[in-house]
């Protein structure tokens, strides 16, 4: 499963896989009890291929993000999103230096590392770049 499938919905704690649209909205399935939502236009979804990082000099895709956590860790998952504040910065610090620590805050960063957890307990670990995949099939055409 790719991250273009994989949702955070403002109020709803976890993460879900979009399954299906509907006429209002469409249908998500949670990775933590597997139970399917409708999910309506009204509530405020981010989609976690879209979602990036700040740092000071440009923002990095979350995929990035998960792919140096993916690396550092060796495909298991990373510390505890529990651990204190500090824990959370200095390990993030390790993963992405340059991030900024005026607009990333230790909430980011806590549900970065429980998303990554996520992902990696559903074994969803290819943080690859959709567009990567469709310019390298475009390029297969043509040839």
């Amino acid at each position: 499963m790719k991250l273009d499938k994989v949702l955070s919905i403002s109020g709803k704690p976890g993460l879900y896989e979009l399954k299906a649209q509907t006429r209002g909205g469409f249908l998500a399935e949670s990775f933590s009890d597997g139970k399917k939502i409708p999910v309506s236009m009204r509530n405020n979804v981010s989609i976690l291929s879209e979602i990036a990082i700040y740092t000071y000099t440009e923002e990095i895709p979350l995929r990035e993000v998960f792919q140096k956590i993916f690396e550092k860790e060796e495909g298991k998952p990373s510390i505890d999103h529990k651990s204190s504040k500090n824990e959370l910065t200095d390990y993030f610090s390790e993963i992405l230096p340059e991030y900024d620590e005026d607009r990333v805050y230790p909430s980011d960063i806590k549900k970065v590392i429980q998303w990554y957890n996520l992902l990696i307990s559903k074994n969803v670990t290819d943080f690859s770049d959709p567009k990567d995949e469709e310019d390298s099939a475009k390029d297969k055409k043509e040839s």
